[in-house]
């Protein structure tokens, strides 16, 4: 049986999501913005909490750690072994290469340093699934906070290189944001187009946008379109080295 998902606001824009292997009932939150949200989300759907995966420090994806903790006993906690020192007490400490397991459900760690030093992600291939953390946003990506741009840049491109029907669930709902300066820097994209007028739609109904996929951030995510020429061109960067074109992009949009 394929795995399950459930996603639900947290917070002020952040997304908590639930991933259930059917087979053996094993449920993981993947962060934990904040413990009500979740444990709300565990009723509604009947889940029982067994794993908590962190990826990175950001009380906005651990607050809820300690709370959940407490609630659901037993549930064990992943964290990116580069972080041991900011997040303290977790049952098991991961790095790049390592395998989790939920359930039957086996996801792979990828380390994403950038917008965090220790930054991890989560890659089920089997399912043809990602969970990004504040890595990689729809039409966007993190703000390269612990590390220089082009740290964070060769993060990305481990990503970019995953299959292109690879669903992706980041941390926040940024997308409409993230789309208006896509379109600044890449006018003349007709699929960037086509999607922003498609998230318009899907953000007055309520609703949120996020999964996406690889294959769609690739042809609309300006962060991974650097070698696009026409991208360039509107960058005035036609022959720059493309880790400097990230960069560039990454300073423009810090300054958006």
């Amino acid at each position: 049986m394929p795995a399950q998902i459930h996603q639900f606001p947290c917070l002020q824009d952040n997304y908590g999501v639930l991933l259930q292997d059917p087979a053996t009932g094993a449920t993981a939150s993947i962060d934990a913005p904040e413990a009500d949200p979740v444990l709300r989300a565990l009723d509604q759907t009947g889940w029982r909490l067994t794993d908590i995966l962190v990826t990175h420090h950001h009380k906005d994806h651990i607050g809820g750690v300690a709370q959940l903790r407490a609630a659901c006993p037993g549930v064990r906690v992943v964290a990116p072994l580069a972080d041991k020192a900011r997040i303290e007490g977790a049952d098991l400490y991961v790095r790049e290469g390592e395998r989790v397991r939920v359930g039957a459900i086996a996801l792979d760690v990828i380390e994403t340093p950038g917008h965090t030093s220790g930054h991890v992600v989560y890659h089920a291939p089997e399912e043809a699934l990602l969970f990004a953390g504040d890595t990689l946003f729809a039409m966007g990506c993190g703000r390269a906070f612990e590390a220089p741009a082009q740290v964070l840049w060769a993060s990305l491109r481990k990503l970019a290189a995953l299959p292109p029907e690879t669903r992706v669930w980041c941390g926040h709902e940024y997308t409409q944001a993230n789309g208006r300066f896509a379109l600044s820097v890449d006018p003349a994209n007709p699929a960037l187009k086509t999607r922003m007028g498609e998230v318009a739609h899907m953000r007055a109904r309520g609703e949120p946008t996020l999964p996406t996929t690889i294959g769609l951030e690739l042809a609309t995510n300006p962060f991974l379109r650097v070698d696009d020429p026409g991208l360039r061109a509107a960058l005035a960067m036609p022959d720059a080295d493309p880790a400097d074109v990230f960069a560039h992009l990454r300073e423009l949009k810090n300054r958006a």
